[in-house]
């Protein structure tokens, strides 16, 4: 088929309208697309439910449940492309629940320790 033949491109029946958008104290005019509107919405995390942020190993569990633990804490060892990364308590409290055990593999995001 010729450049000649082709059929000429159809032009969007309804463009999405413009918008007005703030981020942080500046304000922008935009198109929002539906891909946009229909994005799952950013939560603050629970400081007090502890996820791996990487895979790897547990090497080391310094904690156990019932614990009385402080912010900074050192509450296990997760061994990651050869690094031994010690995740801390992130706030004060008592260890709830330890859901992994010493030599343990765990991916992305797996349920660590959970915290009261």
């Amino acid at each position: 088929m010729s450049n000649k033949e082709k059929p000429p491109k159809k032009s969007p029946t309804s463009e999405p309208r413009m918008e007005s958008l703030e981020i942080g104290s500046a304000l922008y005019t935009t198109r929002l697309t539906s891909k946009f509107r229909n994005r799952e919405l950013w939560q603050k995390p629970d400081k007090r439910i502890i996820e791996a942020v990487i895979p790897g190993l547990i090497q080391r569990i310094m904690a156990k449940e019932g614990d009385e633990v402080a912010a900074g804490t050192p509450l296990l060892i997760l061994e990651a492309m050869k690094m031994r990364n010690e995740i801390l308590a992130p706030v004060g409290g008592v260890v709830r629940k330890i859901h992994v055990s010493e030599g343990e593999m765990v991916p992305k995001s797996h349920l660590l320790i959970e915290m009261d």
